[in-house]
């Protein structure tokens, strides 16, 4: 099973890293990071990471991921990334998003009338691409599996996994990875149990970036 994960300068690396050591021990899985040409692609930090191969040499993918971060609004009107995406979809068993990678696929037409999530930043932005925002982690619709913010594409690519090679497969993968998140501050990771005055500041600060 070929697996491509789409790299775009700007990506956040745990978006295409953390699918990537979930999806890299399913049975049979080829996995691939990919990008309009092949070598180093700098992410939104200092990290670079390493695109195989160019788009156009994995036509078919059996599954492609695309993850989030500050570079996809650029990268959405990169009409090379768009085409392809679409061609591959023709043909995948699933076609996934991390986060703010929502915003390729809608790019590319293929959110409309589609259940979708994202990260809670730009949730509202879903409606843009005729997509029904819901407000989960994780989103299956039909052959599109979308997921919000960061760490929850490592829940998507598993349950990736238990769609595509069964539940028990999925589940010796979690034992392997040691997931089971404990994370430090209680609520505080999620726009809807955090303190609410943080969250109107950060969204303030996304709409004053935005113009």
């Amino acid at each position: 099973m070929q697996i491509a994960i789409l790299l775009y300068d700007g990506v956040v690396a745990l978006d295409a890293v953390g699918p990537y050591d979930v999806l890299k021990l399913m049975p049979g899985a080829d996995v691939r990071l990919v990008a309009a040409t092949a070598g180093p692609v700098r992410t939104d930090g200092p990290l670079s990471l390493v695109a195989d191969a160019a788009i156009d040499e994995v036509a078919r993918p059996d599954i492609v991921v695309v993850p989030g971060g500050p570079g996809a609004v650029a990268a959405s009107r990169d009409e090379r990334l768009l085409a392809w995406l679409r061609a591959a979809h023709e043909h995948t068993q699933i076609t996934a998003s991390v986060c703010w990678g929502s915003e390729l696929l809608g790019a590319a037409g293929l959110l409309d009338g589609v259940q979708a999530t994202t990260h809670w930043l730009v949730h509202d932005e879903l409606a843009r691409h005729g997509a029904i925002g819901v407000d989960e982690r994780v989103v299956a619709s039909g052959r599109i599996m979308t997921s919000a913010g960061v760490s929850a594409g490592i829940d998507m690519a598993l349950r990736l996994v238990a769609t595509t090679a069964g539940e028990d497969v999925a589940r010796r993968i979690q034992l392997i990875l040691e997931y089971a998140p404990e994370p430090p501050f209680a609520g505080a990771g999620s726009a809807a149990t955090a303190d609410q005055a943080v969250v109107a500041q950060m969204r303030a600060g996304y709409a004053r970036s935005r113009g």
